[in-house]
Parts: structure tokens; sequence; C-alpha cells
């Protein structure tokens, strides 16, 4: 009797040839644009004198614990490190400002010159949702402010190089969404009427919701939730139970932004997603122009002032603002949007090798054109004179070079137009100087 063959059963492995759900390649074709971001960056950051900071991909978990021990960042989108000792908690990081705070403070950047002005511009992850804006390997800017003292002056600062960053990327439709959320002191009574108000509407709340209304009543401001969102409208106002400081602080702040001819709306239902922030708030929103762009409308970036992060870290009491663009949304909404924010190309002759003596002598050729500054795209791994016509034509080349056995002896080439099929033959010395009338 035969024994029963035994089935596979399917595998629940994800295929490893396939990417990280959430995280993505970014292919050459898209390589210009990410560079336009960093070169746009870095020249924000020198204009406004922010010096580059690169800090650790992995830190401490605590580090984000002590800064954010409410938020949702840390509480669910957390990616934690499993080392061969177990006995470090290390997290990858989700965002910039408390790696910064850790690197301000151990390397003595408190006697240093005040303002110290950072910024920084890498990877970051968290465990989101995956949706257009929205990747769990993210990409930030940073800009941050540490002073000597609670000027308002440099909450505008930052917000300007936030903004100037979006326009620099020839983003149109953005606004800058702006509240305070004064002092803890003055939040006191505020989170009061806030949390009274939500527990008159308790039966609308979910069971997360109504944890959050007792841990943090102002999370429910920051919810997407479409129930919170009619809520809030309703709700009590920070801006009412303001201290005098706050209320000169925010409208100091205000009075920048005009002087600079910036769009801001007042958001009273604005209190951004992480804890440590203090006083002035506020969101790039994108304006969508059409009913079409209604998924283009999210936050391209924000920021605060957080005047207490540094003393919540073993450090003298220091006041501090910053901003974190979205780099990833900025260049979904360029591509959506198909926005021309790249140079045209520069263009490209292509050199065509016939025969090996001219394949040997051809990359000396292509330096000799690399020192003339002009770009060359070749196909030399192709032997014939069709295929390489045919990656020629592939690319849009406009001119080709067809270097044959006979040039190679006589150090000529011969210059083609591809479009009309014209030919002329020069001599090696003078390529680059009939190139350059040609192009």
């Amino acid at each position: 009797m035969e024994k029963n063959k035994k089935t596979k059963k399917p595998s629940n492995k994800k295929d490893s040839n396939q990417s990280i759900r959430g995280m993505r390649d970014i292919l050459p074709k898209e390589q210009p644009l990410w560079e336009k971001a960093y070169s746009t960056y870095k020249e924000v950051a020198n204009y406004y004198n922010f010096q580059p900071i690169t800090t650790p991909i992995v830190e401490q978990l605590s580090l984000y614990e002590r800064s954010n021990p409410e938020a949702d960042l840390v509480s669910k989108e957390m990616y934690y490190v499993k080392t061969r000792s177990g006995k470090d908690t290390l997290a990858l990081r989700p965002e910039g400002t408390p790696g910064v705070v850790r690197a301000y403070l151990e390397h003595g950047m408190k006697s240093w010159p005040h303002p110290v002005k950072l910024s920084y511009y890498g990877p970051f992850f968290r465990h989101d949702k995956p949706q257009l804006g929205r990747y769990r390997q993210l990409h930030q800017a940073g800009f941050e402010v540490f002073s000597s003292k609670i000027d308002p002056l440099y909450d505008a600062q930052v917000i300007l190089a936030g903004f100037r960053f979006i326009e620099m990327m020839k983003i149109k439709n953005c606004s800058i969404h702006i509240n305070t959320i004064g002092t803890p002191r003055c939040r006191t009574t505020y989170i009061q009427k806030l949390k009274a108000f939500f527990k008159e509407k308790q039966k609308l709340l979910t069971v997360e919701q109504k944890k959050r209304l007792e841990k943090n009543p102002l999370r429910l401001l920051d919810s997407k939730d479409k129930n919170i969102q009619e809520m809030k409208e309703e709700a009590p106002t920070i801006l009412d139970h303001l201290d005098s400081d706050s209320k000169k602080h925010f409208m100091s702040v205000l009075e920048y932004l005009e002087d600079l001819g910036l769009p801001y709306t007042l958001d009273h239902t604005l209190v951004r997603g992480l804890d440590y922030y203090t006083h002035t708030v506020f969101e790039f929103i994108l304006d969508p122009e059409n009913e079409a762009e209604d998924e283009l409308n999210f936050s391209l970036g924000g920021g605060g002032r957080y005047d207490y992060l540094v003393e919540q870290f073993g450090g003298k009491p220091t006041p501090a603002t910053g901003v974190a663009i979205g780099i990833d949304r900025v260049l979904d909404v360029i591509k959506k949007k198909e926005i021309q924010v790249l140079p045209k190309a520069k263009e490209k002759v292509f050199l065509i090798h016939i025969g090996d003596l001219a394949k040997r002598k051809s990359l000396a050729l292509i330096e000799q054109l690399r020192d003339a500054k002009i770009p060359v795209q070749e196909a030399l791994g192709k032997a014939s004179l069709a295929a390489q016509l045919k990656i020629a034509d592939k690319a849009g080349s406009k001119t080709a070079l067809i270097f044959g056995q006979k040039e190679a002896y006589e150090e000529t080439v011969i210059i083609r137009d591809m479009k009309t099929g014209a030919q002329e033959t020069v001599p090696l010395a003078k390529l680059a100087s009939a190139l350059k009338k040609r192009l």
C-alpha cells in the first residue's frame, strides 16, 4: 500500500525579491528629481546659515519615548532594532528633532555662540499605512534653531526656510496653517475645558478616542477622523486661554510673516502630533486647484517651537524651534501635477564604434570629450553598427559620432546628424570645437 504523499503547505513567507511594503527603490530615471530636492535643501540651508548635521539612523528607543511619551509615533509607528546581545533597546529614527537635540547636548553645542542653527536631510522610518505621500521609509529635510532666548524671529525664520524650499521646488498654492498652543502652564485650564467638551460627546467617540481623551485630549484635535473633524469646529480654542506673553509671542510671529508677505491661515485646531511643542505650531498645506487633486490635500511639512525639550533631555533650559519638510510628499506633488522643476537635460552625443581598434581607442576619445565638457553616451558592449544606431535613436540623440577602423588609423571621426543623415569627417584634434558649434 502506497503511503499518502504529503502536500506542500503554501508558504507564508514574503518574496525576498520584492521591496518591503511602504518602502521603495528610487530608480535611475527618478534620481535627477531627488538630486534637485537635495541641492535645493543645500541652497536654502547655506543661504540662511544652517550648518549641516548627520545623526545616526538608529538611536536608543528611550530618546523617542522621553520626547514623545503619548504620541502615536512612539506607541504605534516605531521600528524596533533587535541587537545580538539583547541588552539595548534601539529604534530606527522616526523623526529628526530628538536626534539633533541629543547631538546638541552630547557635543557641547551649548557652549557655541548662539543661535546654533542646524540642518539635516535623510531617511526616517514609520510603520504607517502606505498611500500617496506616506511611506514607511520617508525622507525629510529639517532646519533647527537653538537660541539664548525665546525670540519669535526664529519661529519666522524656520517657517521661511521651509516655505522657500517648497517655493523653489515650483509648487504653488501652498499656505502656512499656523496656531499657538501656548505654554504648559496656560494649557492647563484649556485642556480641562477641552476634556469637558468632548466628554459631552462621548457616545460619538471610539474606544481609542476615549482613551486619548483621558490621556491627552489635545490629540483629538490632531485626529483625521471625520466625526472628530466636525466636532472640533465647535470645540473651545486655545486662543481664549493664552497668557499675555504667549499672545505677544504669537502676534510677533504673525507680524514677521506679514512683513515677509507669506500666505498664512489661522487654524485654532492645529496642534501637531508631537508632545514636545510649545507656543507656535504650523504646517505647510497644499490647496488643491481642482477636485481631481483632492488626494494632494496633505501637509508638505511643518514644525514648531520646543522650548523644554533640551531641558527634558538633561540640559539647561534652551529655547528652540524647527521645521521638517516631507521630501517624498513634495516630489509626489511635483510628479502628480507634472511640474517642470528640472532644467532641460544637456544634449549628449552618441559614440558609435566599428571594429576592435576603434573600440580600444573609444575610452580615450570619451575622456577627450569629457575634458571639453561635452556629454557622451555609448554602447561599447554592442558590436554591430545597426544595434548601436538603434540605441542612439531610442535615446533621442541628435548627433552621433561614428568611429571606425579607418577613422582610428587616420585620427578622425565622422559627425552624423541623426535627423537628416548628413555627415562630415573631422580630425580628432578639432572634434570638440566642431561639436560645440553644433550643440
